[in-house]
């Protein structure tokens, strides 16, 4: 087995660049789209259900993209580099066309179609790091993608802050989005396209039979869905036993609506299941869903316990992207209406504070992670960085004025920089090369399913027990960290051995 050439600093600068302007427009959906769908008469209980597109598109969208990838090669186009380039362009057409919006229904069809092309680009930008690199130089990949990372989102977050102190309208006239939203979106859409532009021209992708001899093997491994066709459908049946469960429970413990899409996804799942083993069993054991479901199935055990913890991670961050902006205008500014000037104020102020974090991440992914992990391991470093995390959650509730949640989110971006990089760096050096594409989308699923049961669960326990109280949500993301830090314990046992 050959080892693959060692990249400069520059090598990793090309591969990661495009990172920097999809976050930005991840940066803007999250730091905005509360505040468009309150400007268009949303109320705090449905953001949630709004907000849904986000980690469904995920969801559907990252483990096909990266099943067809680890299958593509375009010859100078390559592997990956074709769906960083289509994923661009969609979504800055999508950050162009999101201020425009007439109505809410528009702003909510737009998230969709701007966070399925943000997904297109962004999954296959996790397996590109580990085409590119060497395995001892994994983790210096993916702290340079979290730098970038952190960095895109300072700049997409602070944008809107910025334009109003430059004097640019920052006023809700006539119920529509603010001037400074607008050009913030308009400017995101361009340097999104721009910096993936960059990464596509910049970068040589290492040709199928190269990546053979890198790996020791050849081809993509297809023995997952003749496995499943070994299989009875007893699980298949499980899914969709439980996905009717949760249907039947909705009218009969009164909950909201959203809790159906929940109880939809389960049977989805179960039909899934049950037609990739018939395709398996029918001797069609090449197709997508098959192939999916089976390597879904057939994890290794080191990615079944980051799962985990990743499931828990992320179920903390859509709490806080979703509640931060009410949150934050309601209690340390005094407005809950989208209309008054004060509330617009205070999701400026939103904005500065997830610039805040970012920043923070993408220095502590080049100075304390990197520090931490040569001295206590990859695991434990990420064990830290989510009780920073958790702490930073926790501190919402005895900061005495909103200046002080600057601190919070000190706390708030170590964890941040951590989920980006610890994890993906821990599971680069340890799968196979020749699937690292599907995989990664794979363990997306642990980063989408919390983000959709927070969606869809999130809004029922918030009216019943903290109604008009949204500042509680805060004290639930705490106490999801601190779960995933506790699963990253096993993980930390399994990679000692």
């Amino acid at each position: 087995m050959i080892e693959k050439p060692r990249q400069s600093f520059a090598g990793l600068w090309n591969i990661s660049f495009g990172f920097f302007g999809i976050q930005i427009g991840f940066a803007l959906q999250n730091a905005n789209m509360s505040r468009i769908f309150q400007t268009f008469g949303a109320k705090i209980d449905d953001l949630p259900w709004l907000w849904v597109a986000a980690p469904l598109t995920g969801l559907l969208v990252q483990p096909v993209i990266g099943h067809m990838s680890d299958r593509t090669w375009l010859g100078r186009l390559g592997r990956r580099r074709p769906y960083f380039f289509a994923g661009a362009l969609l979504a800055a057409l999508s950050l162009f066309a999101m201020p425009l919006a007439p109505a809410l229904l528009f702003a909510a069809v737009m998230l969709w179609v701007l966070d399925a092309s943000l997904n297109v680009s962004m999954e296959p930008f996790r397996a590109f790091v580990g085409d590119m690199l060497r395995k001892d130089q994994h983790a210096a990949g993916y702290a340079v993608q979290t730098a970038f990372i952190g960095a895109g989102a300072v700049v997409g977050s602070i944008f809107p802050w910025a334009l109003e102190h430059l004097g640019i309208s920052n006023l809700a006239v006539g119920g529509g989005i603010p001037d400074t939203v607008h050009y913030a979106f308009w400017f995101g859409g361009g340097a999104l396209f721009l910096s993936v532009l960059w990464t596509v021209v910049t970068t040589r992708e290492y040709a199928p039979d190269a990546m053979a001899a890198f790996d020791g093997s050849a081809g993509v491994d297809e023995q997952a869905a003749p496995l499943l066709a070994t299989r009875g459908y007893a699980t298949s049946l499980v899914w969709l036993a439980a996905g009717m469960f949760v249907i039947w429970e909705v009218g009969q413990l009164g909950l909201e609506k959203e809790v159906y899409l929940l109880g939809t996804l389960l049977l989805g799942y179960g039909l899934a299941s049950a037609a990739a083993i018939a395709l398996a069993r029918a001797g069609s054991p090449a197709n997508m869903l098959s192939s999916i479901v089976g390597d879904f199935s057939g994890m290794p055990v080191l990615m079944k316990r980051l799962a985990v913890a990743q499931f828990f991670s992320w179920s903390a961050l859509f709490i806080m992207w979703i509640n931060t902006t009410p949150i934050v205008t309601q209690v340390f500014f005094g407005a809950a209406d989208a209309t008054d000037p004060l509330y617009q104020k205070g999701a400026n102020w939103v904005d500065a504070l997830f610039a805040t974090y970012n920043g923070v991440a993408a220095i502590a992914a080049l100075t304390l992670l990197p520090f931490l992990a040569a001295r206590i391991g990859q695991a434990r470093t990420h064990i830290v960085g989510l009780l920073c995390g958790a702490a930073g959650y926790a501190s919402f509730f005895v900061m005495p004025d909103r200046h002080w949640l600057l601190l919070s989110e000190v706390g708030i971006g170590i964890a941040w920089a951590s989920i980006l990089a610890m994890p993906y760096a821990i599971l680069a050096s340890s799968l196979p090369q020749k699937k690292l594409g599907i995989y990664m989308g794979l363990f997306n699923v642990f980063v989408v399913v919390p983000q959709l049961l927070v969606a869809t669960a999130m809004g029922s326990i918030m009216k019943r027990f903290f109604p008009g109280e949204p500042i509680w949500t805060m004290a639930f993301a705490a106490a999801t960290l601190l779960l995933a830090a506790l699963a990253m314990t096993r993980v930390d046992r399994l990679m000692r051995g």
